[in-house]
C-alpha cells in the first residue's frame, strides 16, 4: 500500500500499521506519513473485514514526532501564519479526527522512542503497549512550540489534569515504566516481545462479534462527552442492534446449551 506505512491483515482480521520511514526517524510530518495513515483508515472504515488496527514502527523507534527540516523551513518568512494555521488544519491535524473516529479498536505497540507528535499518535490509540526501553516525552515546548495535533486534548484524559500538564509543561523525557505506573500504557514488556503482545492483546479482542465491539468502543468514546440521560438513549439503540444479530443469538444457544448440559 505504501512504501513507508505497511499494511498488513491477516485471517483474524487484525490490520498491522507499520511506520518505515528511516530518514526521520518515522516524523509524521515531512514525510507523507499521514496520508498514508488516512489512506489505511479509508481503506479499513470501507472494506469492514478489519476488527483491530495495531500501529508500530519498524526497527528502534516508534516515531519521533515531527520533522525539525520540515520546521525549519516554516521559519522561512515567506510563511505567514494564516499559512502555518492552514497547513496544521489540513495536514496532521486530520490524522487525530481520523484516528479517533476509527470504528474498530487500535492499539499502540510502542516498539521504542515516541516523541512530540510521535508520542500523541500513541495516546490517541484506544490501548497501549510498550517496549521496556521505549522513551516518551511531551517535548513540543523544548522547541518553542505547544502540541498542535491534539496532544493536550487527549493526554488529560489519559492521565489527568495535573500529570498532563506536568508532561506537557516541563517536555521532560519518561520512561516506559513510568508510563505504566500513570497509566498511559497497559503493560511494559521486552523489546523484542512488543508486536507479539500487541498481537496477542488484539486477538482477545477480535475473538469477540465485531459490531459488538465497535458499539462498545462508540460508547467509550461518547461517554466522554455526552451526558447520562443521552448516553443511556444511545445505550438503548445500540442495545436494540446487538439483541437482534445473529452472534448474540448464537451466543445465548451456546451458554443454555451448556446449562443443559450440566443438569
Amino acid at each position: 500500500m505504501s512504501d513507508i506505512l505497511h499494511f498488513q491483515q491477516d485471517e483474524h482480521g487484525i490490520v498491522t500499521l507499520t511506520m518505515d520511514y528511516p530518514p526521520t526517524r518515522n516524523a509524521l510530518t515531512g514525510s507523507g506519513l499521514v496520508d498514508a495513515f488516512l489512506e489505511a483508515f479509508h481503506r479499513i472504515q470501507t472494506e469492514h473485514t478489519a476488527r483491530v488496527v495495531i500501529i508500530t514502527g519498524k526497527g528502534s523507534v516508534f516515531s519521533s514526532g515531527g520533522s525539525i527540516d520540515e520546521m525549519e523551513r516554516q521559519l522561512r518568512p515567506e510563511f505567514s501564519s494564516a499559512d502555518l494555521r492552514h497547513e496544521y488544519r489540513e495536514g496532521i491535524q486530520r490524522l487525530p479526527l481520523a484516528l479517533h473516529n476509527l470504528e474498530v479498536p487500535s492499539i499502540a505497540a510502542i516498539n521504542g522512542h515516541a516523541i512530540g507528535a510521535g508520542f500523541d499518535l500513541a495516546c490517541m490509540c484506544d490501548l497501549r503497549i510498550a517496549s521496556a526501553d521505549a522513551k516518551m516525552a511531551e517535548s513540543f515546548v523544548k522547541l518553542g512550540i505547544i502540541p498542535g495535533d491534539g496532544g493536550a486534548w487527549f493526554l488529560p484524559r489519559l492521565v489527568g489534569p495535573a500529570r498532563a500538564a506536568e508532561l506537557a509543561l516541563t517536555g521532560e523525557t519518561f520512561s516506559a515504566q513510568q508510563a505504566l505506573e500513570w497509566g498511559i500504557v497497559s503493560r511494559v514488556v521486552p523489546a523484542d516481545s512488543v508486536l507479539e503482545e500487541a498481537h496477542a492483546l488484539a486477538m482477545r479482542i477480535a475473538v469477540n462479534p465485531p459490531e459488538s465491539v465497535r458499539m462498545a468502543k462508540r460508547l467509550l468514546r461518547e461517554a466522554q462527552f455526552t451526558r447520562l440521560d443521552s448516553h443511556l438513549e444511545m445505550c438503548a439503540a445500540f442495545q436494540a442492534i446487538a439483541h437482534k444479530s445473529p452472534q448474540h443469538a448464537e451466543a445465548v444457544a451456546a451458554f443454555m446449551a451448556g446449562k443443559r448440559s450440566k443438569k
